[in-house]
């Protein structure tokens, strides 16, 4: 079995391997110019068109460097072809990823610290402090933001006056409350046309991201000090509340691991649904604006989860390392920031940026993005440790099972300590 087990685990690492050669451009250095290879999950399309004009402007703007930006798919189809990647010795110069891999790929020695080029920038001083506890990891820098945003609540004000709602919540029991007054028939026949919310099935990253608000919220804590304890009140709470939502028919699932798909929302299916701002160049360019956003309801205390990718450095030559951090210091620049942020929606992480005429005339049109803004004094960060995606994966099977009414909060979530225990020792 074990001899089975290996040619299997070499097999599909044979087969990711000729995948990322398809991924890899086969250009060299050549006539002076250093060609850099960055690989990418940018979603939704959109903004990869925002991005790849971006980086049309750089390579413009440095003729001594040309960089080639690869969409090679959301995380869980990016995260075995980097790993693949790093093992073949076929890995990008940059890779954009959540700070949540930090640690695994340290373990791997797959990534370039950036202390030196960080302490020696000019342009450092300009971004957002609250961001280096998503960059630090065991006293050194390993990434640099790309953008961040954070978890807040979309919703239909149409949907919200035609329920009668005038306020909107803003703690746990308010939300039920509303919930349950926007979950109507609307047509007569006698069964329910619109539902008060939509919650993300699955097991995925994305399950976890948009559940942590609640947990968070609802007190709980992922940490211990060095103890990982996922089985706690907050979690228990927050994983109740959920319940609580889909059993008195206030809210429906996501079909599995595509919570993020905005259909429902769109057709007034659902009033209100979890997503962040990356989701206003989405609706700008379909023209939605029967839309706002509220901040997490609290349960003991306002929380929410901060999102947004970093750039990593991948192992290299110090010639290619120098001109991909060339590249780094331009996503954090001013000008990046600010037309990243108005054409994606993400919050810029250089203050500069958010401080400029064309960025405030953005939020001053979207009032929606300043709840954002404002939020990410609440926001809190995932851990970036190696042990994360066992983390995440416990997290992710506990809450399935939960949604899907195959257990209780407490009895999944006890289940997945003890699996987590043993996967983490």
């Amino acid at each position: 079995m074990n001899r089975l087990a290996t040619k299997v685990g070499i097999s599909i690492a044979l087969i990711l391997l000729v995948i990322i050669a398809g991924c890899t451009p086969t250009q060299l250095d050549v006539n002076g110019v250093t060609h850099l290879t960055l690989w990418h999950g940018i979603n939704p399309p959109p903004n990869r068109d925002v991005f790849q004009k971006l980086v049309d402007k750089f390579n413009r703007d440095h003729p001594n460097i040309a960089v080639e930006s690869l969409y090679v798919g959301q995380s869980d189809r990016q995260l075995p072809k980097i790993l693949a990647a790093i093992v073949g010795d076929a890995k990008p110069d940059l890779f954009w990823f959540g700070p949540m891999l930090t640690g695994q790929l340290v373990d791997l020695d797959a990534i370039e610290p950036l202390d030196k080029w960080w302490q020696q920038s000019a342009i450092t001083k300009d971004i957002d402090p609250a961001l280096l506890g998503s960059m630090q990891f065991e006293n050194h820098l390993w990434s640099i933001p790309f953008g961040t945003n954070n978890i807040g609540i979309f919703y239909r004000p149409s949907l919200f006056a035609a329920a009668g709602i005038e306020n909107i919540p803003t703690n746990w029991s308010e939300l039920k409350a509303t919930a349950k007054q926007l979950t109507r028939d609307t047509d007569g026949d006698g069964k329910i046309d619109k539902h008060g919310m939509i919650l993300p099935l699955g097991r995925g990253e994305w399950t976890v991201f948009t559940w942590l608000p609640f947990m968070w919220s609802g007190g709980g804590e992922l940490k211990f000090g060095k103890t990982t304890t996922i089985d706690n009140p907050g979690s228990i709470a927050a994983l109740q509340l959920w319940q609580d939502l889909l059993q008195d028919g206030s809210a429906i699932l996501s079909s599995p691991e595509r919570g993020y798909e905005l259909d429902n929302f769109l057709t007034g299916k659902v009033a209100m649904q979890l997503t962040g701002p990356w989701t206003f160049g989405q609706l700008a360019g379909m023209k939605v604006t029967d839309y706002a956003v509220m901040p997490i309801p609290a349960g003991t205390r306002s929380a929410t989860s901060m999102g947004g990718e970093s750039l990593f450095m991948m192992k290299n030559n110090l010639h290619h390392q120098q001109a991909a951090w060339e590249f780094m210091e331009y996503v954090l620049s001013q000008n990046f920031q600010t037309q990243w942020a108005l054409g994606t929606g993400y919050l810029p992480v250089n203050l500069k940026s958010r401080t400029e005429s064309s960025y405030r005339d953005y939020v001053s049109k979207i009032p929606a993005a300043q709840v954002f803004l404002d939020q990410a004094r609440d926001a809190r960060s995932r851990p970036i440790e190696p042990g994360y995606s066992q983390i995440s994966e416990q997290l992710g099977s506990a809450i399935e099972s939960v949604l899907l009414n195959k257990s209780s909060p407490q009895a999944a979530l006890k289940a997945a300590q003890s699996k987590l225990d043993l996967s983490l020792n």
